[in-house]
């Protein structure tokens, strides 16, 4: 029979056995999530998602779920993602990842509902302030994408408050400034991605554009040049320098950028909205009127509501 002396000293010696074994479980869960991640940053997703799973079935937690889920996604599961996405929230409701993957997938089935609810909870609950920047600059894409520009705005300069320069969110929220008429806000958001992607040819484009609503043509020519050197039939660069071009009273040069840009691009309506006016000017009213009825129906542009009313008040307004 066992002394309870014996049991005094056996006692602990088990509670340090039982100790170690659960930390060498942990530790060897994290040595596979680490070589997880190791091997999805070499672009091998299938052998990460094997690694992944051996993770889930000794410990399956939040974290061993949603690593699990970076390996669906890049494999291009969605289906897969979206299960062990809603399995980690069901495990820890508060887990502020989980709310933020949970939202990019409501994001990319455009429902746009959940995808709001989600971020709004991750830029509750994440831990630290680039995390939330970039739960932020989602929900400003979730905002823009349901036309709610103010709040939209609002996250995206959120974001950048704290440091968090990403191309994508840096893009709409240029848009979004534009839409709103704040040409010098678009100018200087669109003058820093032009130091961040210096190759994307949109950026130049742009910027070209929101110098010559600011009345600044020499250096929004500059731009434009920019642009068109990496291609030089892109449509709206080549619009872009049109309407540059027409307010500098070029009329010549802009008819042959215009012209050009309509052929690769119909139905882009600044560009008719740019022909319409050269066509004005040239005394050629019906051929503008009819640039300016297909113009409105594409898009609510107000230069080419009112060059409606002041040129073609008789004609119906297309929608």
């Amino acid at each position: 029979m066992t002394s309870s002396r014996s049991l005094t000293a056996i006692l602990p010696a088990l509670a340090c056995a039982a100790l170690l074994a659960s930390t060498v479980h942990a530790q060897s869960v994290n040595v596979l999530l680490v070589r997880g991640d190791s091997l999805l940053d070499a672009g091998k997703p299938q052998k990460a998602l094997d690694v992944f799973d051996e993770a889930v079935k000794k410990e399956t937690t939040t974290t061993t779920l949603l690593s699990r889920a970076r390996a669906w996604e890049a494999m291009d599961r969605m289906d897969r993602f979206l299960v062990d996405i809603d399995k980690a929230l069901k495990l820890d409701s508060l887990s502020g990842e989980a709310h933020y993957q949970r939202a990019m997938y409501s994001l990319r089935v455009s429902d746009t509902p959940a995808a709001e609810y989600h971020v709004t909870k991750a830029i509750e609950l994440l831990k630290g302030e680039r995390a939330r920047a970039r739960a932020h600059n989602i929900r400003g894409e979730v905002r823009a994408e349901d036309r709610r520009n103010e709040e939209a705005i609002s996250d995206f300069e959120a974001a950048l408050a704290v440091g968090l320069e990403e191309v994508i969110p840096m893009r709409t929220l240029a848009r979004l400034y534009d839409v709103q008429d704040r040409n010098a806000d678009a100018l200087r958001v669109l003058e820093r991605l032009c130091d961040l992607d210096p190759n994307d040819l949109g950026h130049w484009s742009n910027r070209g554009y929101e110098l010559t609503m600011l009345g600044r043509y020499d250096e929004a020519l500059n731009a434009l040049e920019r642009a068109l050197a990496y291609d030089k039939d892109e449509p709206i660069a080549l619009s872009n320098r049109a309407y540059t071009y027409l307010k500098m009273g070029r009329n010549d040069e802009a008819w042959v950028d215009i012209e050009r840009s309509i052929k690769n691009f119909p139905s882009n309506p600044y560009a008719l909205r740019t022909r319409a006016i050269l066509r004005l000017r040239k005394g050629e009213r019906e051929k503008a009127c009819q640039d300016l009825v297909v113009a409105q129906a594409l898009a609510d542009i107000p230069e080419v509501d009112q060059l409606m009313l002041e040129h073609c008040g008789g004609m119906k307004r297309k929608r």
